[in-house]
């Protein structure tokens, strides 16, 4: 088995006139199931805590709760329980369980020289759609590719079954891309005691990403390096695997630390920093 835990906490995480509340549970689900693909697992329970105001409409907990039931659903887990207490703001604590299935967790400690670096899912795609919102673009009728942005904000969709697959693959390190491909990157590259070279040319599928760049006049390669919360997996596998549909190699481990851009150091901050 493993666990995981996360907060939510509005204002920080989310704002109410930017997501509905299903959209919020579904944000909430994804974003620690994906913390168990990230290790190997397949999802199995969320337990669910929940703090809210005395006066919250009971309609907006109730679509709450269908998001976080569809998502569990889409990740195939349950939620197994919780509980419920009063606040000044809504809050969720969230915590996720997972089964291994006779495999050894997959953590961010084993990458080697030569290893790939691969994701699975389209980093960058959450933080072009904050972008929008903050813009005040999202109320507008958007093309689609941008309107997919802001839904990847409001509804990220995780790729669980890539997390079992990557374990089977026989990954050697892995995590999940919440605070930005660098940053996350980063904590492998640390923990493994490697240095990881990212290639931007061959980030996947950045044609949405823009398209947004140019309605903004922003720098599309900011959200796709440093852009957290599409909980996109980024995994490390041995010179020479075969990956499947739905993984794109985009660098390579090597001796040395830290995480190199086009095998330059990139200038900045490295993505999400609650602290900052």
């Amino acid at each position: 088995m493993v666990a995981t835990t996360d907060l939510l906490v509005e204002g920080r995480h989310f704002r109410r006139d930017w997501s509905g509340p299903a959209d919020i549970g579904v944000k909430a689900a994804a974003q620690n199931l994906a913390d168990v693909a990230a290790m190997g697992a397949v999802p199995t329970a969320l337990l669910v805590g929940l703090a809210t105001p005395g006066d919250l409409a009971v309609d907006w907990a109730l679509d709450l709760v269908r998001g976080l039931v569809a998502e569990c659903e889409r990740g195939g887990a349950a939620i197994a329980g919780g509980d419920v207490t009063s606040a000044g703001t809504v809050m969720l604590g969230i915590t996720a369980l997972g089964d291994l299935e006779g495999r050894p967790p997959v953590t961010r400690a084993g990458a080697r020289p030569g290893d790939l670096l691969a994701v699975a899912g389209r980093p960058g795609r959450s933080a072009a759609g904050l972008a929008l919102l903050a813009a005040g673009r999202a109320d507008e009728k958007l093309p689609a590719e941008l309107a997919g942005l802001v839904a990847a904000h409001r509804r990220p969709q995780p790729p669980y079954p890539a997390g079992p697959e990557a374990a089977r693959l026989g990954a050697t390190a892995m995590i999940d891309i919440s605070d930005g491909l660098l940053q996350d990157v980063g904590h492998v590259a640390a923990a493994s005691g490697v240095s990881i070279d990212i290639d931007t040319a061959r980030l996947p599928d950045p044609g949405p990403l823009y398209a947004a760049a140019g309605t903004l006049g922003a720098d599309w390669l900011d959200w796709a390096l440093t852009g957290g919360e599409d909980h996109a997996l980024a995994a490390t596998f041995p010179p020479g695997t075969a990956l499947p549909e739905g993984w794109t190699v985009v660098g390579a481990a090597a001796r040395g630390s830290g995480v190199l851009v086009n095998s330059r150091p990139h200038p900045g901050i490295g993505g999400w920093n609650h602290f900052r």
